[in-house]
C-alpha cells in the first residue's frame, strides 16, 4: 500500500484489505448469530456496499437474500446532507427481518432515509449494520445493531466508498492526506553548521532529517541493492546517477510515510537534482515548502573548519587551500539552484554567524512563516 492520487487530491494507506476482511467476517457471524433460524433479507445500500455486500454474503453461513437500494449524499469529500433515493426496493420486505448493509455510517442522513423507506411495510424487524461508523460525524438517534470498524472522521475512499468517482475499486482503505506538511532543503557552505542546525529543527518540529552522506553510507555498508549499485560507480572512479540517489531518497520516505516532514541535508546540489526531488514529492502528495541558505563570512568559517579539523582529523579541514576550492565549488554549483528556488519563491537566507540557539531562532521565524506548525 502506497499513497495514491485521485483526482487532484492524495490519499494514504489507512486500513489494509486483511484487517477489511477480517471484520466483514466478525460483521457476518454477529448478524447470523442473531437471526439463526431465519432467511433474512439483506438490502444493501449502492454505490458505496458493493463490495462490503459480495464479500459479506460470502461469508454468512446461512440462507438469505439480498435487493439493492441506490441512494447518494455526496459530492466530492463533504456531505451535502441531502440525501435523494435513486432505486427503489424490489422484494416484498414485510414480515421479515430486514438488515441493511451499510458501507460507512457518519451524519446518518441515510440511515433516517432507509428507515423512512420500511416504515409502512410491516417488516418483523429492521437492522443496521455497517462496516464503518464514524462516532463524531454522527447526528441522528437510530440505533446501529452492528458495526465493523469505529474511525475518525476523516474522508476515505477505497473498498466501495469514491472520491468524485474514483477509488470504489482499491482493496484497501485509504485516509485524505492533509497538507499539513513542511519539507526544508538546506543549503550552506561547509563549516556553516547544516548538521547542527537539522539536529535542533528535526526535534522542534518533529521532522525527519534525511542526509545524502547518511544515506549513501548506510546503503552502502548494508550492502542494500542501491547501495551496490552506488558502489560500482564510486569504485570506478565515476559519480553516481542522480535516478540512484533519487531511489535511495525515495526509500527513506517510503519509510516514515507519518512524518511531519523531511529536512534534506545535501541534495540537491544541481538544478536537475532539485527538478527530480519536486517531482519524487509531487508523486507524493508533498512539495519543497522552503529552501534555507545558512549565510557566513568565508573567513569565519574558514576558521571554524579548522577548529573542527583539530578533532575530526578531515585533512579537507586542516588545509585553508582546500577549504577555499570547496567554497568555490559550491559556489559554482549551489548559485544556479538557488535561482531555481528563488524562481518558485521558496528560497530564503539566514544568517548564519552567532550561537548555535540565536540561529535556531532565526531558522524557526522562517519556517513559522510559511504555515502554522506545532513545534514540541
Amino acid at each position: 500500500m502506497g499513497i495514491v492520487k485521485l483526482h487532484d487530491k492524495f490519499f494514504k494507506p489507512f486500513i489494509s484489505s486483511e484487517e477489511i476482511d477480517g471484520t466483514v467476517e466478525r460483521l457476518a457471524k454477529e448478524v447470523y448469530a442473531d437471526l439463526e433460524g431465519e432467511v433474512p433479507l439483506f438490502v444493501a445500500i449502492l454505490n458505496g456496499a458493493f463490495m462490503l455486500a459480495a464479500d459479506f454474503l460470502k461469508k454468512y453461513p446461512g440462507d438469505c437474500e439480498i435487493s439493492f437500494v441506490k441512494l447518494a449524499s455526496y459530492s466530492g469529500t463533504a456531505s451535502t446532507g441531502q440525501v435523494e433515493q435513486l432505486v427503489g426496493l424490489n422484494e416484498n420486505p414485510e414480515g421479515r427481518t430486514v438488515v441493511v448493509l451499510e458501507d460507512i455510517v457518519d451524519t446518518g442522513n441515510t440511515l433516517v432515509e432507509i428507515h423512512r423507506i420500511f416504515s409502512g411495510m410491516n417488516v418483523k424487524s429492521l437492522k443496521i449494520a455497517t462496516l464503518f461508523y464514524k462516532p463524531e460525524a454522527y447526528k441522528q438517534q437510530l440505533n446501529i445493531d452492528y458495526i465493523g470498524m469505529e474511525l475518525p472522521h476523516k474522508f476515505i475512499v477505497g473498498y466501495g466508498l469514491d472520491y468524485d468517482g474514483l477509488g470504489r475499486n482499491l482493496p484497501e482503505i485509504y485516509q485524505l492526506k492533509e497538507k499539513d506538511m513542511i519539507n526544508l532543503v538546506l543549503f550552506g557552505k561547509p563549516g556553516a553548521g547544516k548538521g547542527t542546525q537539522a539536529a535542533y529543527l528535526k526535534e522542534k518540529y518533529s521532522l525527519v532529517h534525511i542526509s545524502t552522506g547518511e544515506v549513501f553510507r548506510y546503503n552502502i555498508k548494508n550492502e542494500t541493492e542501491l547501495g551496490k549499485l552506488a558502489k560500482t560507480y564510486i569504485d570506478g572512479g565515476e559519480l553516481v546517477p542522480d535516478e540512484v540517489t533519487i531511489n535511495m531518497l525515495q526509500a527513506e520516505v517510503e519509510k516514515n510515510e507519518d512524518a511531519h516532514g523531511f529536512i534534506f541535508d545535501g541534495f540537491p546540489r544541481t538544478t536537475a537534482q532539485a527538478e527530480a526531488l519536486d517531482e519524487l514529492l509531487h508523486g507524493r502528495g508533498m512539495e519543497v515548502n522552503a529552501t534555507i541558505a545558512l549565510e557566513a563570512d568565508d573567513e569565519v568559517l574558514i576558521e571554524r573548519l579548522l577548529e573542527r579539523g583539530k578533532v575530526s582529523g578531515r585533512s579537507d579541514d586542516q588545509d585553508k587551500e582546500k577549504i577555499r576550492n570547496r567554497f568555490e565549488e559550491y559556489n559554482e554549483k549551489t548559485a544556479p539552484l538557488m535561482n531555481y528556488y528563488k524562481d518558485q519563491g521558496k528560497f530564503y537566507s539566514v544568517d548564519g554567524i552567532g550561537s548555535i540557539e540565536e540561529i535556531t531562532t532565526r531558522l524557526s521565524r522562517v519556517i513559522e512563516s510559511l504555515e502554522v506548525v506545532s513545534s514540541k
